[in-house]
């Protein structure tokens, strides 16, 4: 899709559907951009990624079905539901591993290379 700014000059605009997007693999990555040291992906996933402990701050935003977000803390496991539209947010150090319910697009902005 090309459009006009305002000096008529023509740049390309993405226009990304996250229900449209379906991965081969399961937690494969659609890449959007990399702003800094930080990468905004596209994920789907119809199984749970694995445990990992954040090497930075993490924001996940689901955008189609739901998401299971299991978190330890001092030990501790506990599972926060994520529905629609909800954003989960964490920092270094955060344990931490995402169930989708069924099948789940996730927008994830993380230091790029991140677990």
């Amino acid at each position: 899709m090309l459009l006009s700014n305002s000096q008529h000059e023509e740049y390309p605009i993405r226009v990304i559907s996250p229900p449209s997007f379906t991965g081969k693999t399961v937690w494969q990555a659609l890449d959007i951009e990399q702003i800094g040291t930080a990468s905004i992906r596209l994920h789907w996933t119809n199984q749970p990624y694995k445990w990992h402990i954040n090497d930075g701050p993490e924001v996940f935003v689901v955008l189609d079905d739901a998401v299971d977000m299991h978190a330890r803390q001092n030990g501790v496991e506990q599972v926060q539901p994520l529905a629609l539209g909800v954003i989960f947010h964490a920092e270094q150090g955060d344990e931490h591993v995402a169930h989708p319910c069924g099948v789940a697009r996730v927008l994830v902005i993380e230091h790029a290379g991140s677990v």
